[in-house]
């Protein structure tokens, strides 16, 4: 089992490898040519940047069996469909039970966005310690669950 993180942006990545290491479990930090990350754990992986172009890659790299932590949506039907786990960094996992329902809501959301330009959606809330817990805790039943 072996761990990708989409990590452009990404705010559980220390959590992702604290857990990892506690696994020790390798973790993949995949990014863009528009953000610099450094880790003294983990395999830092940056493509291209482009459209999707991260998205793509993770998906090409990851097998049956891995974990990628995404809040990407399609980035998460993709590796399902590779027989992989995912998780979004809300602690929220993925699953073949949910994945249609979330990418029919986030189409819909979109429809919404670009058929009224004054309907403007807020953004999600500061992240607090309480998500961080949240995260950390499912993050860790995944990994236990299928180790």
């Amino acid at each position: 089992m072996k761990i990708y993180v989409d990590a452009d942006a990404c705010p559980v990545i220390r959590i992702v490898e604290r857990v990892a290491k506690k696994y020790e479990l390798p973790v993949t930090l995949m990014c863009d040519t528009n953000h610099i990350l450094s880790s003294d754990y983990s395999e830092v992986k940056v493509i291209s940047a482009g459209a999707d172009a991260v998205d793509f890659a993770l998906t090409n790299m990851c097998q049956k069996g891995d974990i990628v932590v995404s809040q990407d949506y399609g980035v998460a039907a993709m590796v399902l469909g590779k027989g992989a786990y995912a998780i979004h960094q809300s602690g929220r996992w993925y699953t073949d039970d949910n994945i249609d329902q979330l990418l029919m809501e986030r189409d819909i959301c979109k429809k919404i966005r670009r058929s009224n330009s004054r309907s403007h959606m807020k953004g999600p809330s500061k992240r607090t310690a309480d998500d961080d817990r949240r995260f950390e805790e499912s993050f860790e039943k995944l990994i236990q669950k299928y180790l």
